[in-house]
């Protein structure tokens, strides 16, 4: 009689194990509360679904921002090219965009779920949706899962609940319960790749302007903290997007510290060509009032924060500005400042950081140090990472040594 194995979760981590599990000959079962698998896949790389990364499996390492080494065994077991051979199996074709992100060819979430209920159908996987999973106990060495509908008794469990974070698409930390159950400890559970929140009262005038190529910075007591390319928006409460969130991973320990974001609006201009482009504007628009002369230079929103930032009247005629209110408004546009203020709440989060302890994990196999049987995958484990798809490939990497070990 073939092993009972329950997989709870059907996020990227669950599919992966309980497929696997599957392919192995188990008798898998996987539950999820949602209506439909992958619920958190479908709203990933804004709804396109950012696969994986592209790069070299070992410099995943250097974009995990806790405990990298536990993933060691993970990574090398299942990489970014074993789940593009699998989805590309079930006929997903990709494609690799900036950052050396893969993405579906067709960009959306929609198909890569579809090659995936193809996989879990294909290993013979019985998925049970709409279904909460109450609670978890153990007795002589079986895994009796009660839920809203049945009680279930099953030879090993892997829990796959993932992190806090979205808890519309299901992660509302019951993985976390679950493991305390057994005797796990778990970090603090805190937002992890989160939009920021700013002190400036002018900053909901910015809401919806999108910035591209630009680089933020973070400092704190003069020192700079970390700094990123790329791209960003301002929202009715501060900034969010891609250079954003992986900034907001460096800055927890210096929250008490005083955070000063800088926004270099011009990265690709020096202080002397940047000063060459505003003259040249200057003289193009040398009888207009300043607030009508930089909408070459700059988009239309920033424009009076910009010149309220030099201190500049708004209304004053561009032959008669100094050199001095010049290399200002050089300056406003090289650290355009914003004050940090806090974080947005971790439901707005991409991810959650902290979970179940690594050190009670094997890390060759995902089982339980403490209770036989039971395995964890996923964002419930204490590994998180920046945004690039390096997330999802930890879900998929640690589901598969729990699904090939379970």
């Amino acid at each position: 009689m073939n092993e009972k194995v329950c997989v709870v979760g059907a996020g990227p981590a669950g599919i992966i194990a309980a497929g696997i599990a599957g392919s192995r000959g188990k008798d898998v079962i996987l539950i999820d509360k949602n209506e439909r698998i992958g619920k958190k896949l479908f709203i990933t790389g804004k709804g396109r679904c950012n696969i994986t990364n592209n790069a070299p499996i070992e410099d995943f390492f250097d974009n995990v921002m806790k405990n990298k080494n536990f993933l060691y065994s993970s990574f090398y077991s299942f990489s970014n090219r074993d789940i593009i051979n699998l989805l590309e199996t079930y006929g997903l074709k990709t494609k690799v965009e900036r950052g050396n992100r893969i993405f579906p060819e067709s960009d959306k979430s929609s198909d890569v779920i579809k090659a995936f209920q193809k996989f879990l159908s294909d290993n013979k996987v019985n998925i049970l949706l709409n279904t909460n999973v109450n609670s978890i106990d153990i007795k002589n060495r079986k895994f009796i899962v009660n839920t809203n509908n049945d009680e279930m008794t099953f030879d090993k469990l892997v829990i796959a609940t993932g992190g806090k974070s979205y808890p519309s698409t299901g992660s509302t930390g019951d993985g976390y319960k679950f493991a305390e159950t057994f005797g796990h400890s778990i970090t603090k559970i805190r937002p992890s790749l989160v939009p920021i929140e700013i002190k400036e009262d002018w900053i909901k005038d910015l809401q919806g302007l999108s910035l591209k190529n630009v680089t933020l910075s973070a400092h704190s007591k003069k020192r700079l903290l970390y700094e990123e390319f790329g791209e960003m928006i301002f929202t009715h409460y501060g900034i969010s997007g891609p250079i954003v969130l992986s900034i907001s991973n460096y800055l927890y320990r210096y929250i008490n510290d005083g955070i000063r974001l800088l926004i270099d609006l011009k990265p690709a201009l020096d202080n002397k060509k940047l000063d060459d482009r505003i003259l040249r504007d200057f003289e193009l628009n040398n009888n207009k009032k300043i607030k009508n002369s930089l909408d070459d230079l700059l988009p239309q929103k920033l424009i009076p924060i910009i010149i309220f930032l030099a201190d500049i009247d708004p209304e004053k005629i561009v032959n008669q500005i100094t050199k001095e209110e010049r290399l200002k408004l050089l300056n406003s546009i090289k650290e355009f400042p914003l004050n940090f203020k806090s974080f947005r709440p971790i439901e707005e989060a991409i991810i959650t950081s902290g979970g179940v302890v690594t050190k009670e994990i094997n890390p060759s196999t995902m089982e339980s140090k403490l209770v036989e049987g039971l395995y964890f995958a996923g964002e419930v484990i204490d590994v998180d990472a920046l945004t690039g798809g390096y997330n999802l490939q930890i879900a998929y990497s640690t589901g598969y040594l729990a699904g090939n070990h379970v």
